[in-house]
């Protein structure tokens, strides 16, 4: 018989392709999956399976990883429609594209607080590189047609330790379009202004840390501890928590090095995850 919990949680792990320069967080999904189901007593479903990695440029991405984003979003409507929260393990960020959509749909009251090093504010047209997982906030936010939907309003949006931002997407935050948290001191402070007491879905980009606290393919730094990250989760767990996606944590440090244990990860996120269903 399934636990109380486990009809208030949807857990799932969304294990294939969505951008990837590499095939880590791939398999880094599948251990985030496996390691919240052990902690929580609950099942994880799984949509995907890893494959190898394209390296390619958006277009070719978005194409390959449509079936696969296209199951992700019939997923999350299920999950909504059940009244079950979502606790995702996503391999890339560029998975977004599908669940921020469905979240908008059926919780247009919710903020959508992006930890992340980098803003993923980018077009098309803006891209520097022309990276899919750039574009993956920019998708639901309207800003280009992905062709999974939009309705996140910018005002909605709080970026929290972004440090990494391209022109286009300063000129969003230097404009006041949408919020942004730095990494400093006061963040949970300055967070707990932003929230402003709304209700919150929550993505977590691991690259939001300082390098070399966990494997992940971006590494910039001025980036959070996983102590000041508990203490924003603290901060998050004063609201309503809508749902919460961990993404970007790869599987090891390299390719074919030894598996990397999300378990120092999912113990700072704790207030939040005990916070959420």
């Amino acid at each position: 018989m399934p636990s109380p919990r486990a009809n208030r949680i949807g857990l799932t792990a969304y294990c294939t392709r969505a951008g990837d320069h590499n095939d880590l967080a791939m398999a880094g999904a599948l251990s985030v999956g496996r390691t919240l189901s052990d902690r929580l007593g609950i099942p994880v479903a799984t949509i995907g399976e890893p494959e190898t990695a394209l390296n390619a440029a958006w277009a070719a991405e978005i194409a390959a990883a449509k079936p696969a984003l296209s199951e992700l979003i019939d997923h999350m409507e299920g999950l909504f429609s059940q009244q079950r929260a979502p606790l995702l393990a996503l391999s890339r960020c560029a998975a977004s594209l599908a669940t921020l959509p469905v979240v908008m749909r059926h919780r247009p009251d919710t903020c959508v607080v992006w930890l992340d090093a980098h803003g993923d504010l980018n077009t098309p047209s803006t891209s520097p590189t022309g990276y899919l997982g750039g574009m993956a906030l920019a998708g639901p936010a309207g800003l280009w047609n992905s062709g999974f939907g939009d309705g996140l309003p910018l005002a909605s949006i709080i970026l929290v330790g972004a440090r990494d931002l391209d022109p286009a997407e300063q000129a969003l935050v230097d404009a006041n379009m949408l919020k942004l948290v730095p990494p400093s001191g006061d963040s949970p402070a300055q967070l707990r202004t932003a929230l402003g007491g709304r209700p919150a879905y929550v993505h977590l980009d691991c690259d939001v840390l300082e390098p070399g606290i966990v494997p992940t393919d971006y590494r910039v730094p001025g980036g959070f501890t996983l102590a000041e990250l508990g203490d924003l989760c603290r901060v998050l767990a004063e609201v309503e928590i809508v749902g919460i996606e961990i993404a970007e944590f790869e599987n090891a440090w390299a390719e074919n090095g030894l598996p990397a244990s999300p378990s120092a990860l999912l113990d700072a996120l704790e207030p939040a995850i005990a916070r959420l269903g």
